[in-house]
């Protein structure tokens, strides 16, 4: 028999393995209520933002139910979708490479980027905000857009490559869900705040600030989905 590769297991999924199994055995039935995340955390040994990545993962398979403020629901097994929800990186995850490569990008940016190319991030604010005044939906579009630009204003193709793989993670089920317990006006208003702030770094040419900039907008979005969902009302 040849022999297998080997993937290595996402800490989320090793967390979401464990309840499925406690789910499936009759420990949880239909109806139950899970312990609180915080709990989870402490049982388990692990920090309550995987336990959140977990518990996304499961939301978006059908096997629980996220309800702010009063806790986390086992579904019926008629609910379930049969499939294991899977990323490459957990959200949070996520957030903390964005940090490091797009803090970086933005530097680079306001040292090499294009008039034009300037000019095309700030296209992609107004378009992030039309979306905002427009729309119900998030403006995603111009989001990645704004991120996308940022990224080719650096001059390098394998920059622009990874950016675009992070938001192709970014814009997966996992995260989507998890964004969509903390959707409100207030979280886009100051995420708007934030990203003119990077531009406006990038505009004046100043890297440092730029960089300073982009790191704190991914860290605040870190610590906006670190909120526990029962401080949500």
């Amino acid at each position: 028999m040849p022999f297998q590769s080997i993937e290595p297991r996402r800490l989320y999924r090793q967390i979401a393995d464990q309840i499925r199994k406690l789910i499936a055995s009759g420990e949880f039935p239909a109806g139950a209520r899970l312990p609180p995340e915080r709990d989870l955390a402490k049982q388990l040994g692990v920090s309550r933002p995987s336990v959140r990545e977990a518990l996304i993962a499961l939301e978006v398979e059908g096997r629980v139910e996220v309800r702010i403020g009063s806790g986390i629901y086992v579904q019926a097994p008629t609910e379930h979708k049969g499939r294991e929800a899977e990323a490459t990186a957990g959200p949070f995850e996520l957030l903390r490479a964005r940090y490091v490569i797009e803090g970086e990008c933005a530097a680079l940016a306001a040292k090499s980027g294009k008039k034009n190319q300037v000019q095309a991030i700030a296209e992609a604010l107004d378009q992030m905000q039309h979306e905002i005044d427009h729309s119900e939906h998030h403006p995603l579009t111009g989001d990645r857009q704004f991120h996308m630009r940022i990224a080719e204003a650096t001059g390098n193709g394998a920059l622009v490559a990874v950016v675009k793989m992070l938001w192709d993670e970014r814009t997966g089920p996992l995260y989507k869900q998890l964004e969509h317990h903390y959707d409100s006006p207030a979280l886009w208003g100051n995420a708007m705040a934030e990203h003119r702030s990077v531009y406006k770094a990038i505009a004046a040419k100043d890297a440092d600030g730029a960089r300073v900039a982009m790191q704190r907008h991914l860290n605040q979005a870190y610590k906006r989905f670190s909120t526990g969902w029962d401080m949500l009302q």
